[in-house]
């Protein structure tokens, strides 16, 4: 365990994927160990696990409805048990998905988005197979996802990421005691967490996996591991400069929990702070500036976005920024603000001279 510590943070997170995933696959067919060996160089261990939840699901559904094993256990499933499988049955799964109960008795539902990522993963299992030549049909290919209605883009308007800050940088006159001697402790970090997340739209997996070392004040930029793993330079401003320099003055002071030393923001116990103590935090704020909107880490990137798109007008400029690998990602969430950005082209191009 003592080298897990020692080890970098995004190795720590790899493992610990790597771990739950192994013992997912424990539970699943044998064969589902082959297909997720055959896709780890593709997609991420992320995505490889909730894989693994999703096909859980559906080998539950073909015990209970659709395959007339003497097992109850979906281990026993056996790779030609997907041959009898057919396209009316993956439909039903679809109905199923709309409200059931798992095992333990707790009741699920899942909207178009949910079935649509278990649809996914499905046909992922299937072409992985039937493109191998190891199983004769492949029924998932031809049913059609749920279509996806469009969800509006929600972020903070200007002057609702100004009263955030400000409400970070002094508190709130609603706040006790209490809280304020545990806000005075928490607000210099806090407020580098925030104006880092705003000021650069990076992830809130890539905030909390920062180091001490990652930070390059010269150039004024940050080394995050992306997702998949992969490294990229991001540019800050003077606001974010600001506030990472004020809290990594105090940082120095803190002698961090042994595996935790390299850390750039770390939680109260001298650890490094988690995605789900960040996810808290901006909960807390954002509460006290507008109760309308339900604010998250990914929205303050969403917010980042909108504001440079706004700025640049560079769709591609503002995919390199965020990380997408496909400009089409940027483009659908940000594809509502073309008007205004059309609006303010009228003026642009003069025809005559005044």
């Amino acid at each position: 365990m003592a080298g897990i510590l020692d080890s970098d943070y995004h190795e720590q997170i790899k493992i610990k994927n790597i771990e739950k995933l192994r013992a997912m696959q424990a539970e699943l067919p044998a064969f589902c160990t082959l297909f997720f060996r055959g896709i780890k160089d593709k997609v991420g261990s992320r995505t490889c696990i909730a894989y693994a939840y999703d096909l859980q699901i559906f080998f539950n559904y073909l015990l209970n409805y659709v395959l007339k094993n003497n097992s109850d256990k979906i281990r026993d499933i056996e790779l030609s048990d997907l041959d009898k499988v057919t396209k009316l049955d993956i439909e039903n799964y679809m109905e199923y998905l709309s409200l059931y109960k798992s095992d333990d008795g707790n009741v699920h539902t899942n909207d178009e988005r949910g079935k649509a990522r278990k649809l996914s993963a499905l046909k992922g299992l299937y072409n992985y197979f039937y493109e191998g030549e190891l199983i004769k049909n492949n029924p998932a290919s031809i049913v059609h996802s749920p279509k996806l209605h469009e969800k509006s883009i929600i972020r903070l308007e200007p002057n609702e990421v100004a009263n955030l800050l400000d409400i970070v940088e002094s508190g709130s006159n609603q706040e006790s005691k209490h809280q304020q001697k545990f806000h005075n402790k928490t607000k210099t970090r806090d407020l580098a967490i925030l104006t880092l997340l705003l000021g650069t739209g990076i992830r809130v997996s890539e905030c909390v996996g920062l180091n001490i070392r990652d930070v390059d004040f010269d150039n004024c930029a940050v080394r995050v591991v992306r997702k998949g793993g992969n490294e990229a330079i991001v540019y800050f401003g003077d606001e974010v400069e600001d506030a990472l320099r004020d809290y990594i003055d105090q940082r120095k002071k803190v002698i961090a929990v042994t595996g935790h030393e390299d850390a750039l923001f770390l939680s109260m116990q001298d650890k490094r702070i988690s995605v789900r103590a960040v996810e808290y935090l901006v909960k807390k704020y954002a509460s006290q500036v507008t109760t309308l909107k339900k604010i998250t880490p990914h929205k303050l990137r969403s917010t980042y976005g909108t504001n440079l798109y706004k700025e640049s007008g560079d769709i591609y400029l503002v995919a390199s920024v965020l990380g997408h690998k496909d400009v089409n990602t940027t483009r659908k969430h940000y594809a509502d603000m073309d008007d205004d950005l059309k609006r303010a082209a009228r003026n642009m191009v003069k025809m005559r001279k005044d």
